[in-house]
């Protein structure tokens, strides 16, 4: 019986087709202003959509008398923009984080313990994990030290990574499970030592000794992680996230749960480039399907300049004996910028302090010598020298993330002083020599909002309207480069602008929809502006 009425469905549908000479379509949005951040700017009226892509665009008038739609939205002079991208971020991580102790916004490192010490009593586990803390944030700016943990906690291990996880804080317990003492060294990190005495403080490469003892996530956690992740990233109008650094196992899970329609979500997954990875994907080749985008590695250059990690030519300015330190020796970084050369795949190298960034460069330069379009991406491009603006002429992508400028500009200048900040979180700038510049968060280490995004990246100001000229407001960017980092030149740096990134005929039906314009609405107002609707695929999913 349900198939013979789905027949007679049908057979009325063409019919119905028929007689009005109508196309069909699933979908139609009408009576919007449609940003289609197309080659022109184009802002239309309509759009009707089949198997989730774009069939027609054009005027209200123009779509409603060429298609027959299942359902028809009347957005009553809305505004929808295309689906917005993240292009550098953690959404497992951000997922994981929520299962864990949420450290984030705590202002003293008492606060830190009470909020470890009220988990505990709640989930009573027997490896306390936590993040999200910076000691920037708070009166005493210095990194706290493992004493009040090893009182409270003496037989269970506690590991509270730093918000941008470049550092960590472990309890004696943990250092004693990881075998590290005051004698531990570690080539690309740091185990802090005072009087003789570990701190418990870990930098870069020395958090791995830890990460090892850490227990691995059971599949149900992971599963859930990304399911609410998802819903966040959703709830704030993002339909692509370039997650930035996965293993092998995640990305498997990923793909599973997206075929079984358990995740909606686009991801271009960049690999975590460990030797097993490299080997491994660079003998499969790229892996693409139409929600999952694998042909990419995330190499980690250096450290973070808050946990002064970055690799810098001088000495940090707040700690002259300091200068951060590459994660990988030079020699090796080149052999696997060889590799990936040699492949399909595209390098993109977490590179924040401008030694990082010179060497890079210059690598990137050298192994892509007659490799044209091959979009390899700097991840960040924070500290610069005046020199190397120029090589992202040679078409390397600048991904960057504007809230980090917002969130650094209070104690920026101090690590690295009055002359090398000039050049430092310089967007506008990398942005005159590429021509493109992807946009992203780093979520979970900033907020997930890609409204904050768009508000940093124009106004290049804190949520309080600090400062009032905005932070080195000569590197702003206007906000129709602004959503086009966002949208068709993230897709560009992703080798997706074809199928994404812009309100095109062709392309899938990923849009948002939101009943202000942050195209023309007070810049301060941006930050709370949400989304009404966001699709895609053609599929409401929020």
């Amino acid at each position: 019986m349900k198939l013979i009425k789905t027949l007679f469905s049908l057979v009325l549908l063409t019919l119905i087709s028929c007689g009005t000479n109508k196309q069909q379509a699933d979908l139609v949005i009408k009576n919007a202003k449609i940003y289609t951040v197309n080659d022109a700017f184009e802002i239309i009226e309509s759009i009707a959509i089949l198997d989730g892509k774009i069939i027609a665009t054009g005027s209200s008038k123009k779509i409603n008398e060429t298609f027959e739609a299942t359902e028809i939205i009347d957005a009553k002079n809305q505004f929808v923009y295309p689906g917005f991208y993240d292009a550098h971020a953690h959404l497992y991580r951000l997922g994981v984080t929520m299962q864990i102790v949420n450290l984030r916004d705590t202002k003293s490192y008492d606060e830190i313990i009470s909020r470890v010490v009220s988990y505990q009593r709640q989930n009573n586990v027997k490896f306390i994990e936590g993040r999200g803390w910076d000691q920037n944030d708070w009166e005493n700016k210095e990194f706290p030290s493992r004493e009040k943990l090893d009182e409270l906690f003496p037989d269970t291990p506690v590991v509270l990574t730093r918000i941008d996880a470049h550092a960590m804080l472990a309890n004696g317990k943990a250092l004693e499970l990881a075998g590290i003492t005051a004698q531990t060294k570690i080539e690309g990190g740091q185990v802090e030592v005072v009087n003789g005495k570990t701190t418990g403080i870990l930098v870069d490469n020395a958090m791995a000794l830890i990460n090892k003892i850490i227990p691995e996530p059971d599949l149900k956690t992971n599963i859930q992680a990304l399911k609410d992740a998802q819903k966040i990233v959703f709830d704030y109008g993002i339909t692509t996230i370039n997650e930035a650094g996965l293993e092998r196992n995640i990305i498997e899970l990923i793909d599973s749960l997206q075929k079984a329609n358990e995740l909606d979500l686009n991801i271009y997954a960049m690999v975590r480039a460990s030797k097993e990875n490299l080997d491994y994907y660079t003998k499969k080749g790229i892996y693409k399907t139409d929600k999952l985008n694998v042909r990419s590695f995330k190499f980690m250059g250096d450290g973070a300049l808050g946990s002064r990690g970055a690799c810098l030519h001088l000495p940090y300015s707040d700690k002259p004996k300091q200068f951060g330190a590459l994660l990988t020796p030079i020699i090796d970084i080149k052999k696997i910028a060889k590799q990936i050369a040699d492949s399909e795949y595209q390098m993109n190298t977490h590179a924040i302090g401008d030694s990082t960034n010179s060497v890079m460069l210059e690598i990137y330069k050298d192994v892509l010598k007659d490799k044209p379009n091959r979009r390899w991406r700097i991840e960040h491009a924070q500290i610069m020298l005046e020199k190397d603006f120029d090589y992202f002429k040679l078409g390397i992508i600048p991904s960057v993330q504007p809230t980090h400028a917002t969130s650094d500009m209070y104690w920026a200048e101090d690590r690295v002083g009055k002359e090398r900040i000039k050049n430092s979180y310089a967007y506008k700038k990398i942005l005159e020599e590429a021509g493109v510049i992807a946009l992203g968060t780093d979520f979970p280490i900033e907020e997930v909002n890609p409204m904050l995004t768009f508000h940093s990246a124009v106004a290049r100001k804190d949520l309080k309207n600090y400062p009032k000229d905005g932070f080195q407001i000569q590197n702003a960017l206007t906000r129709e480069e602004t959503l086009k980092g966002m949208t068709i030149w993230a897709a560009y740096s992703n080798f997706e602008e074809e199928e994404k990134g812009s309100l095109e005929v062709g392309k899938w039906a990923d849009f948002t929809i939101f009943s202000e314009d942050i195209m023309t609405m007070p810049i301060e107002k941006v930050p709370y502006a949400l989304p009404k609707q966001v699709f895609v695929k053609g599929k409401k999913v929020k």
